[in-house]
């Protein structure tokens, strides 16, 4: 049996873990998922070698000198065991399937029995292996439990590659080096100064960012990863004060009347779509600055019962948390917790939940520059409230569409009216697969939830200011600008967006993440808004202007 000292959460040949069930958010499932690659995407192997790829030689190179630090004592059979883990990888990687080919929700659910993936896989022992993890929360499984596996295509070929590897003892002997290379990538950054300057060496190659962090803001960043609900008791003490989610819960609401208010307007919906997604858009259920339970010290110390720190242990520290983080994790498996917040206080983002139906806004956010309440509420809206738009756009997004009011995975749309809303998303991915950023073309269909959010955020966010004017009255012009708050509330969501980045950054953004670069953010909703025309009175096909706009909400 798996001790829990050694339990280390690392993700090798597939990701596996504990989450909702997408077609019934009332109970937790096991879930696999393809996973295990080194590199942060399959294209920084496809179609690569080592000796001509910098990236890839950056990463041998990495290897290499980790395991040397190590104590490896000779580089020569190190490179060489290094390569062929690459070259592993790379067949990983070749039948890893590209995100953005897994955007559809209902065709990637599928529920089996650990005995029918034993079965389908035979490679991997699976009721032994989930009962090795659940043994840290003293929970055990049948063969009859229930997974949900994500990519079965992948799994079905990795059942084979391993197969194939595990028959010679060569192939056995590169299994294990790349388990060992593995275990040990997860933990470099808590080692000693030459392991991390190591690992600064390489990540420069794929960031393009040189130089490091201030040490304060290494260790407030792993605090807050590890500890940020205590630490963000401080932080909405602090700074968390007065009416601010009031104000906050104010703006939500206008912006959710602005979105109801839209979907008359959508010729391509039908009066029984458009009605369930009135009613889903009022069952969403926002979660604003931070669960009450941190400002409760009793509660706050039953969060962390378990948890162990001691002031001159870092690494061990940091392993520690790890283990609390896995057991919380694992115990999910047999109880549902609600309304449970992912992002930590202090964080500046916000998030959709489909499987709850759910918005959330921490505190972190909720500041300058995207809201303060002494702003203009033309400043407010142009960047909090394009960010609640957003969030509550995701709702209604390609994948968040598939999701009820109640967040179960099921069909609830009429389907012409799916066809029609695929009509029209189809002229987002060509709209953004047309932007280029250093020569290499966006990814359109794979930044489709989070542009389809971009441009259906704006548009509730302009009209919630809207009504705010007509109800509260035009605000006093701020002096020596020329600009009119119409014209602030877009100048507001644009500047949101100003952004410094590398060439190595923005090629790891274009193949790997669900968002457009910074600049399309801007340039692709604004040349969508009717409003942002008018207002700045953009001439007819002009680039800002376009006689083509793409619009879903």
């Amino acid at each position: 049996m798996l001790e829990d000292s050694q339990m280390l959460s690392v993700s090798v040949f597939f990701d596996i873990g504990v989450a909702e069930d997408d077609k019934n958010s009332s109970a937790n499932i096991l879930q696999v998922d393809q996973g295990g690659l080194g590199l942060p995407d399959r294209d920084y192997y496809l179609n690569k070698t080592i000796s001509e790829d910098k990236t890839l030689s950056a990463y041998l190179k990495y290897m290499v000198k980790v395991f040397t630090l190590l104590g490896a004592p000779n580089e020569t059979y190190t490179t060489q065991m290094m390569t062929r883990v690459i070259e592993f990888e790379t067949e990983l990687a070749n039948i890893t399937t590209p995100d953005e080919e897994r955007r559809d929700e209902e065709k990637m659910y599928h529920k089996y029995t650990l005995s029918n993936m034993t079965r389908t896989f035979n490679q991997v022992g699976w009721v032994h292996l989930v009962n090795h993890l659940l043994s840290v929360v003293s929970l055990s499984v049948q063969p009859t439990e229930h997974v949900v596996v994500y990519a079965p295509e992948y799994l079905e070929q990795m059942n084979t590659l391993l197969a194939h590897y595990r028959n010679t003892e060569d192939g056995l002997m590169v299994l294990t080096k790349y388990f060992l290379w593995h275990v040990v990538r997860d933990y470099v950054a808590l080692l000693s100064k030459p392991f991390r300057e190591a690992q600064k060496e390489f990540l420069e190659s794929i960031s393009g960012v040189q130089g490091n962090d201030d040490v304060w803001h290494t260790c407030i960043t792993n605090t807050d990863s590890v500890l940020g609900f205590a630490t963000g008791a401080l932080f909405v003490k602090d700074t968390f004060k007065g009416e601010s989610r009031g104000k906050a819960k104010e703006m939500i609401e206008n912006v959710r009347e602005a979105f109801k208010e839209n979907l008359p307007r959508l010729k391509w919906m039908d009066p029984k779509t458009q009605a369930a997604a009135i009613d889903k858009a009022n069952a969403v259920t926002d979660m604003i600055g931070y669960p009450t339970y941190i400002l409760d010290t009793a509660k706050l110390d039953k969060k962390y019962e378990g948890l162990n720190i001691n002031a001159s242990d870092y690494f061990g520290n940091n392993l520690a948390c790890l283990r609390f983080s896995i057991k919380k994790s694992l115990e999910k498996l047999r109880k549902v917790p609600k309304n449970e917040w992912v992002m930590t206080p202090p964080t500046v983002n916000a998030y959709y939940t489909a499987s709850k139906n759910t918005i959330v806004f921490p505190a972190g956010i909720l500041q300058a520059p995207f809201f303060d309440k002494s702003f203009p509420q033309s400043l407010n809206y142009g960047a909090m409230g394009v960010v609640m738009g957003h969030e509550l756009t995701h709702g209604f997004d390609d994948q968040g569409r598939e999701f009820d009011k109640n967040g179960n995975l099921k069909q609830w749309w009429d389907p012409a009216a799916i066809r029609r809303f695929q009509e029209k998303t189809q002229c987002m991915v060509d709209q953004y697969s047309s932007y280029t950023i250093h020569g290499e073309h966006e990814r359109g269909k794979q930044t489709l939830g989070e542009n389809i959010a971009d441009n259906g955020g704006l548009k509730s966010a302009y009209h919630a200011y809207k009504n705010w004017v007509s109800r509260n009255g035009e605000e006093q012009l701020l002096p020596a600008i020329g600009l009119s708050h119409q014209q602030l509330f877009f100048l507001s969501f644009a500047q949101v967006w100003c952004w410094n980045s590398k060439p190595e950054s923005d090629h790891l953004q274009v193949i790997k993440d669900a968002h457009a670069p910074a600049k399309s953010r801007v340039i692709g909703p604004l040349s969508n808004s009717y409003d942002f025309a008018e207002v700045f009175k953009c001439p007819k096909n002009s680039k800002m202007n376009p006689q083509k706009k793409c619009e879903v909400w």
